[in-house]
């Protein structure tokens, strides 16, 4: 009998006793015994074959995935996560990125009506460069703030605490810039492991990541999630906002200017910021790498970055006060600086800005965003609404410049973007009562 009958059994092929007219030699001899050799037979052969790995691969395949039927007539295919590989991509980015990756001490001294202390606050930072180059968020090591019972100053010394390493490292500051919240400090050592970076353009809802830092002090922690959403819009407390990488991977106190990064163990963003209250749980939000290299560089270069600027204080125009005098959304020209770019451009107080480069602009925000992608010297188009009428102006973008605070004007500018004559230098939204007065 062939074996393969064992293999095929149906209502059509089952094995069914041949009518004859000869007289049976005996049903156990003629159909039992056979049929029961038959599968001890294929039993031994089966059990021989799954008893060796490479012939068991081969009979079933080594597949993670599994196809599972829905109440509906469409079959859908599912891969079936392996857990032990999920563990080892973990590790094994863990184990990449941990010695690329610092704890930062930052020293205070706090002035209060109790006397004078010191205080200290702890971040993380990356390892770029292997003479000791690090990136770190301007927060973790720009504190500096007034109260009306308290003043903490500038940090009096930084240090740095490298992964499974006891060394303290004195760290210097090599530039700041608070308005994209990022710093880069210096620390007197070779040989060290810069981060790998990636490319946060390509970054998809739904992938692996991985938080790694020094949160709560607590050094080379690791915290995992997922790309919970992209180019995600976040305004802090002070009005700044940010386009930012949204992760549910834990992000705590310290583990800002630490790294974000991908399942190849990549730099995908620095950690920034998390929201904290009730009902809030696993939103934490990183800088995305790529928006953060041409500022590091500049750092490093100039101890500061170097934008351009329009050379005017403005104002967006809400939606209420565009239908209220008729005049289009935009950012409303407040002031024009003598000398400027924009008073070169015939740019005047009244005139509203409605496009730069041909991209609609309706907040200070999204103008200077769009701005600071150009370079200084760099000739833009700006569609201005005036007297009633729209025209394209061109004006050559400037280099900014930083004037240093004074003690008779305490608002002079403490970070790079807000200098004299910026279009960030302005409130959310316009008077009601200019209006009144240019377009009544």
């Amino acid at each position: 009998m062939d074996n393969d009958n064992e293999f095929n059994y149906s209502e059509e092929n089952h094995f069914k006793a041949p009518k004859t007219t000869k007289k049976s030699r005996g049903f156990g001899k003629t159909i039992v015994f056979p049929f029961i050799s038959g599968i001890l037979g294929a039993s031994v052969v089966i059990g021989a074959c799954f008893g060796i790995p490479s012939i068991k691969d081969k009979i079933i395949g080594t597949t993670t995935s599994s196809s599972f039927s829905t109440p509906t007539s469409t079959q859908t295919t599912l891969d079936v996560v392996n857990l032990s590989e999920f563990s080892n991509t973990s590790i094994n980015v863990a184990q990449k990125v941990l010695p690329s990756i610092v704890g930062i001490t930052v020293n205070y001294n706090v002035n209060s009506v109790f006397g004078n202390s010191t205080a200290k606050a702890t971040g993380s930072g990356i390892i770029i460069s292997e003479d000791g180059y690090i990136v770190t968020n301007n927060h973790v090591i720009s504190s500096e703030s007034n109260a009306s019972y308290y003043a903490i100053t500038e940090a009096t010394g930084i240090t740095v605490n490298l992964y499974n390493d006891s060394t303290e490292y004195t760290a210097t500051i090599v530039g700041t810039d608070s308005y994209t919240d990022l710093a880069v400090i210096k620390i007197d050592a070779t040989g060290l492991t810069p981060a790998t970076l990636g490319n946060s353009d390509n970054v998809q809802v739904g992938e692996f990541a991985m938080a790694v830092g020094n949160p709560l002090g607590m050094q080379s922690s690791v915290t995992s999630g997922i790309v919970s959403a992209v180019n995600r819009e976040v305004t802090t407390e002070d009005g700044t906002t940010y386009t930012a990488i949204q992760t549910d991977a834990a992000i705590n106190s310290g583990n800002s200017g630490g790294a974000l990064v991908n399942a190849n163990g990549e730099v995908i963003g620095i950690n920034t910021l998390k929201l904290s209250g009730d009902g809030i749980e696993g939103m934490g939000f990183a800088i995305p790498i790529n928006s953060t290299t041409k500022v590091i560089s500049e750092l490093i270069e100039y101890k500061e970055v170097r934008r351009p600027y329009i050379g005017i204080t403005g104002s967006a125009v809400s939606e209420e006060i565009s239908t209220r005098y008729n005049v289009p959304q935009g950012v409303y020209v407040e002031s024009v600086e003598a000398g400027g770019p924009a008073e070169a451009a015939g740019l005047k107080v009244g005139d509203i800005i409605t496009k730069i480069q041909g991209t609609d602009v309706s907040t200070v925000q999204e103008l200077n965003n769009i701005k600071n992608t150009y370079s200084i010297g760099d000739e833009v188009t700006l569609t201005v609404y005036s007297n009633n009428e729209y025209k394209d102006v061109k004006i050559t973008l400037q280099e900014q410049v930083v004037e240093e605070a004074t003690n008779n004007n305490a608002t002079v500018q403490q970070n790079s973007n807000t200098s004299r004559g910026n279009s960030s230098q302005v409130p959310s939204s316009p008077d009601d009562s200019i209006f009144k007065y240019f377009f009544n």
